[in-house]
This record gives C-alpha cells, sequence and structure tokens, in this order.
C-alpha cells in the first residue's frame, strides 16, 4: 500500500488573526482522506507538538498526527523527514497563512524528492505507479493529468470542502513529536535565480468579437489604472494619441478615416 503524506500548517483568521485551521491544507487534507482506503495517510506538522489547533486536523480524521519539532525555517526538515518516508503522494496547500506565505515550499520538496509537482489539483486516484490528477483552470475549467509517481500535488480554494471536526476524534487522537537535528537546513537557493521586488504588471486589452456593447463591456472590465495614460496636448493631438493606442491595442484596424485627428481640415 502506497504512503501518502499532507504538510498541515496553523492557519491565522484574516480578522481576528486567531490561530485555526489553514485553509488549503485543510483541502489538501481532504484529498488525503479520500485516498485512505488504497493508502496510508501520513499527516505531518512542523512547528509547535502543543498548539491546540493541531487537534482541529485530527478531528476531521486521521489517527495521528506527526510533528517536527522546531523553531525557524522548516523546509529543511520537512525535506529530510520526507526523503525517509518516501511517499507517493506529497500533498499541500499551495501557500500558507501567515508567515512568508510564498508558496516556494512545496517546490522545495518536490526538488529534494526529485519528484514532479502538480499544483492547483482538485482531485487525484492512485492508479498503480502513476496517479490521475484533475487540475483546476481559470473560468472553472478542469484538466485530467497522468503523472508518474512519486509526485508533489498543491491544492488552492478549488480543491474540496474540508468536512467539519468532530470533538471526539480530535481528543481520541494522538500527536507524536519529533526532535529535529539541528543540522537540518532549509534547501540552498540555486545562484541562477533572479530576485528583484515585485511589480504589478500592466493588463493587455483582449480583442473581443462581437457588437458594441461586448466590446465596451472587456474593456471595463479592465483595471482602469493599468491602461490610463495622461496626454497634456490640444484636442486634436490627444485624439491621434489615443487612436494609436488602441489600435496597438488591436481594438482598431486599418488609417484613420476622413474625420479623424491626423487629416488637416
Amino acid at each position: 500500500m502506497p504512503d501518502v503524506a499532507v504538510l498541515l500548517s496553523v492557519g491565522r483568521h484574516p480578522a481576528s488573526g486567531r490561530a485555526r485551521l489553514a485553509d488549503l491544507d485543510a483541502r489538501a487534507l481532504e484529498l488525503a482522506l479520500r485516498l485512505a482506503e488504497v493508502a496510508r495517510v501520513h499527516a505531518i506538522h512542523a512547528g509547535d507538538p502543543n498548539e491546540p489547533v493541531l487537534r482541529d486536523y485530527l478531528g476531521m480524521g486521521i489517527d495521528s498526527l506527526t510533528v517536527l519539532a522546531l523553531d525557524g525555517d522548516v523546509s529543511g526538515a520537512l525535506a529530510e523527514h520526507l526523503q525517509q518516508l518516501r511517499p507517493a503522494v506529497v500533498l499541500a496547500g499551495c501557500r500558507a497563512e501567515c508567515g512568508e506565505a510564498s508558496g516556494m515550499l512545496p517546490y522545495s520538496i518536490a526538488q529534494a524528492l526529485q519528484a514532479q509537482l502538480v499544483a492547483d489539483a482538485v482531485s487525484i486516484t492512485l492508479r498503480g505507479e502513476s496517479a490521475r490528477v484533475i487540475q483546476a483552470q481559470p473560468r472553472g475549467g478542469r484538466r485530467a493529468l497522468r503523472v508518474a509517481l512519486p509526485l508533489v500535488v498543491t491544492v488552492d480554494r478549488a480543491g474540496p470542502q474540508p468536512r467539519m471536526s468532530a470533538f471526539g476524534p480530535a481528543q481520541r487522537g494522538q500527536i507524536r513529536a519529533i526532535a529535529v537535528a539541528a543540522r537540518s537546513r532549509a534547501p540552498s537557493i540555486p545562484s541562477d535565480w533572479l530576485e528583484r521586488p515585485a511589480r504589478v504588471r500592466p493588463r493587455r486589452l483582449l480583442r473581443v468579437q462581437g457588437n458594441a456593447a461586448e466590446r465596451l463591456r472587456s474593456i471595463q472590465l479592465v483595471r482602469v489604472a493599468s491602461a490610463a495614460r495622461r496626454i497634456d496636448a490640444d484636442p486634436m493631438q490627444a485624439a491621434q494619441a489615443i487612436w494609436e493606442y488602441l489600435r496597438e491595442q488591436g481594438l482598431v484596424e486599418g488609417e484613420p478615416g476622413p474625420d479623424s485627428p491626423s487629416r488637416t481640415p
């Protein structure tokens, strides 16, 4: 029977800031529980074993939870633990709810395990030495993938709704703490990576086929700030600049007509 590991973290409520189940990690655990009949599920948390929120994960239906007791970076400790466990599938939320929340942890784990990674999974089915993963696509689309094992899978808000946590199983479940050796370190960052401040990328206007109302609606959906351009010129020059901009975006074709600003009276 293959092993399935699910990585769990402690979330933070966006309004109150109180500790809670991490929503994306709970969705990943829901996917793992759906594989419980064909695989052994290992729930893993790196942090404080005395965190009360961990009991809520046990209440979702797992018998035990392994906690790597450490204070600091968790990626190195998780990578070492998973290299020893060698699970067929590792499930995790696509990002944490607190801390750096960079979303890089699953990719570091995949690199350490030399495993493939599939993002934004909706469901997963194990079939021998491979897995069939349904991946969420923009605007509600879905894509079926067949991926060889081992595999790292991340889950976002398109994942399944997690089940309620029950009080009885939460109290009966066991939390097994493992002291992490001081030699555990985070994976080194490749030297060819380029770090720079993030910036908002402008969104290009799309050419939309249809009537005038549909084209106007598509323009209105674009953020005004991304397409705004201030022109300090007389009306004729301003109109010419607007025409050129619309032509660059593919919203108009051809040369200006006889009443256009490029024709002087």
